[in-house]
């Protein structure tokens, strides 16, 4: 997703002259092409990403279009008053881009999960907030935020993200992707998900169940027409995030569907409290099948959910 991302905002930057990238000391072996093509619209802010948001904000006011660029809770949790305060209370034309959702720094311990960021982001006032599904997705996205004026937050994978688009779909902020047709159940997913949940949808498919899937690339504002549509045609609906419980998309489709009639829905994501309590660093693979993030678990919550639908 990375290198998508940079490919895409180089190619986007010779056409387009307000385009500005700034990084808080990182991006080593990801951000030099843009930083070799147009030296006078990079920055590096050293570890200060604080000060890179603000000078992001100030760029953005004098008209530019500002791409800040660093590991996922860094440009969140470390920036999230001036994110607040100087970004979205000004509605500035900054998009945060990060790198490394869910559990793709692993192996550097809890300290580098990014399971809290969609519920953070979500929040704020003015942000639009954007998670890919894979690098066919980054693409266009990244485009697509170019065009959108306001705060943006482009969450990416870390890296060696599966392409599960074969050809570019059409893409809008706001509006979900059909991934797969399928009448029995729904798969909705968010981000890196997307993989896990296709291979689902194959193990679902042997199993006699067809399952339509959305990637809702964008959580806020969520694609409600598409959720309910899905809601009103499949008889289970499980919702996929590598982010916490509380927040993400599972709490938009959640509200979303709130006092419907429809089918039961489920929720795979990542259970903070067990990484918190379990401790132990390890790959992104690793955690993600230690945690129960895997195409055979949300296969069997469809499978189970379609039962208790059964007996109602």
């Amino acid at each position: 997703m990375r290198t998508a991302f940079i490919q895409s905002l180089c190619a986007l930057a010779e056409a387009d002259e307000r385009i500005w990238l700034l990084c808080g000391d990182l991006g080593y072996s990801v951000l030099e092409p843009f930083a070799r093509t147009f030296p006078d619209r990079f920055i590096n802010a050293g570890v200060a990403e604080q000060n890179m948001t603000g000078v992001a904000t100030g760029l953005a006011l004098s008209g530019k279009v500002v791409f800040i660029y660093s590991i996922a809770n860094f440009p969140v949790m470390r920036c999230l008053e001036q994110v607040r305060n100087d970004v979205c209370y000004h509605n500035a034309n900054v998009k945060i881009v990060a790198v490394g959702g869910g559990l793709s720094y692993g192996a550097a311990g809890y300290s580098h999960f990014a399971v809290e960021d969609l519920a953070v982001m979500r929040s704020l006032p003015n942000m639009t907030v954007v998670a890919p599904g894979d690098p066919v997705e980054v693409r266009l996205a990244t485009a697509a935020i170019v065009d959108h004026h306001g705060p943006c937050y482009l969450r990416l994978g870390k890296g060696g993200d599966p392409s599960v688009h074969l050809h570019d779909p059409e893409f809008q902020l706001g509006r979900a992707i059909q991934v797969r047709e399928g009448h029995d159940a729904t798969l909705v997913s968010t981000g890196g998900s997307l993989a896990a949940v296709m291979a689902a949808a194959q193990l679902l498919a042997q199993r006699g169940v067809e399952a339509l899937v959305l990637s809702v690339h964008t959580v806020k504002p969520l694609d409600e027409t598409a959720i309910r549509l899905a809601a009103a045609t499949t008889r289970a609906i499980c919702v996929v995030e590598e982010h916490g419980p509380v927040g993400g998309l599972s709490d938009a489709v959640a509200r979303c569907l709130a006092g419907r009639q429809g089918p039961g829905v489920c929720y795979v994501t990542v259970p903070v409290e067990a990484i918190i309590a379990d401790a132990r660093a390890g790959s992104q693979a690793a955690l993600l099948e230690r945690h129960g993030l895997t195409a055979v678990r949300i296969c069997d919550e469809v499978i189970a959910g379609l039962a208790q639908t059964a007996l109602r």
